[in-house]
């Protein structure tokens, strides 16, 4: 595991100006950007691009596969807690005031290798994770995992996990309620009863039925959906309704393929909603796929692959979001086969920039810090240099400006503003 890179502050005094570039038709207003020093600064050796979180979400970018997502300089972003027992994954990640609330399941540092259920706060960059607690313990069953989770405007939070064993040792959903995402069913931690296992009317199979790990919860508009799959029926997604996220009745198959849904969140564009749905083949990748219709989902494909050898088996993945946009994705992965040593990494979706000196790109490489951030290493030795920054939208290619003889100092961290489109002056 690599050691996070610290962040340190210092005061900066370097101006940098405003410098429009032309990136569109002639016949356009052009758009352009402008740069200045951040309060705080870049470790040593390193500088620092910030304003790059993705704009409101646009799914011709996500159905095209076009998006510029980074890895984090963090490797992984969140590691399990100390102890004897040591794997976690299964992000699910809910908006509130404050930031972000983390929910992951596995063995967080604990005594005995069960599942259980974990909840830990972010701050909005997700530079300071706070609050780690254990949330839901596994009580009567070996493992409780797999928790997807819907924060309402209210603040309720409404989650399902899976439990293991249930009938003939078979995992089956639990749903639980939290008014703050720390105490669900009235205790924190909660110890789970036989009694929070859903029922689900229609899939003629369901007792038999092995729902490991494919229980992603989703509010859709006045009722509750759960995509899921099934191990003894294996090569589907399939959708469940209900009214209160406790007595489902099934609808049925929304998308052939043989890969595990861990998350499907909504979004509003063109006056349409839109549904990202995540799977995996605790392989070496995240796949998606878009669609307008809630109970009908095109083939996914693939969103990104692994990193490095650290992640290479990916066995869990929730998108990080809020109202208007996706700003990346958290998953759950390892190193061994034997899927039992993972933990948490991230990918982030933001504005891709490059930073060239000469012909040289430096930026080739960089890693991001959280959604905003962009950490990128200078050339051993060097302390300082000009270059050139081009930056680009989140989906890699749209120009949104070019900024040169910008002066870089090792330390230094710039925030980079995107100036809106004017109408062109006539007198130019």
């Amino acid at each position: 595991m690599k050691t996070p890179i610290p962040i340190t502050f210092r005061g900066l005094s370097t101006v940098f100006g405003l410098l429009i570039a032309a990136c569109g038709a002639l016949s356009r207003p052009a758009p352009g950007i402008s740069v200045r020093t951040a309060h705080s600064a870049a470790p040593a050796g390193f500088i620092e691009i910030r304003g790059l979180r993705a704009g409101p979400f646009n799914p011709a970018n996500w159905k095209a596969g076009a998006l510029n997502l980074v890895p984090d300089v963090r490797d992984p972003i969140l590691p399990p807690a100390a102890g004897p027992f040591r794997n976690i994954y299964a992000p699910t990640i809910v908006r509130e005031r404050a930031g972000y609330r983390v929910f992951y399941g596995g063995w967080d540092g604990s005594d005995t290798g069960n599942d259980r259920i974990y909840s830990v706060t972010a701050d909005p960059g997700f530079l300071h994770w706070s609050h780690r607690s254990l949330v839901i313990d596994n009580g009567p069953f070996i493992h409780v995992n797999n928790c997807s989770a819907v924060r309402m405007p209210d603040g309720l939070v409404t989650m399902l996990t899976t439990c293991f064993p249930v009938g003939d040792n078979t995992n089956k959903p639990g749903v639980f309620a939290s008014p703050d995402g720390v105490t669900f069913n009235g205790a924190s931690p909660y110890v789970p009863r036989t009694s929070d296992l859903v029922s689900m009317s229609g899939y003629a199979t369901f007792d038999k039925a092995d729902i490991n790990g494919m229980n992603a919860l989703l509010r859709d508009e006045a009722a509750w959906r759960v995509y899921f799959g099934d191990f003894a029926n294996f090569g589907q997604v399939f959708r469940a309704s209900s009214m209160d996220a406790v007595h489902w009745t099934f609808d049925g198959p929304v998308v052939k393929a043989a890969m595990m849904v861990n998350d499907v969140k909504p979004f509003a564009f063109g006056g349409k909603t839109w549904y990202v749905m995540l799977l995996h083949q605790n392989g070496d990748r995240v796949s998606a796929s878009v669609s307008t219709d809630a109970g009908a989902f095109p083939a996914p494909r693939t969103l990104f692959k692994n990193e490095g050898p650290q992640d290479r088996y990916i066995v869990a993945c929730g998108l990080v979001t809020d109202s208007k946009a996706a700003y990346g994705v958290l998953y759950g992965a390892g190193a061994v086969k034997s899927l039992d040593q993972n933990r948490i990494f991230a990918r982030w979706l933001q504005k891709r920039v490059t930073l060239k000196v000469g012909a040289v790109d430096i930026s080739s490489g960089a890693r991001a810090l959280g959604p905003d951030r962009l950490r990128i290493r200078l050339p051993d030795g060097v302390t300082g240099m000009t270059g050139t920054l081009i930056l680009h939208s989140e989906d890699g290619v749209t120009p949104l400006g070019r900024l040169g003889g910008v002066k870089l100092r090792a330390g230094d961290a710039l925030t980079v503003t995107c100036a809106p489109s004017r109408k062109r002056s006539r007198r130019h």
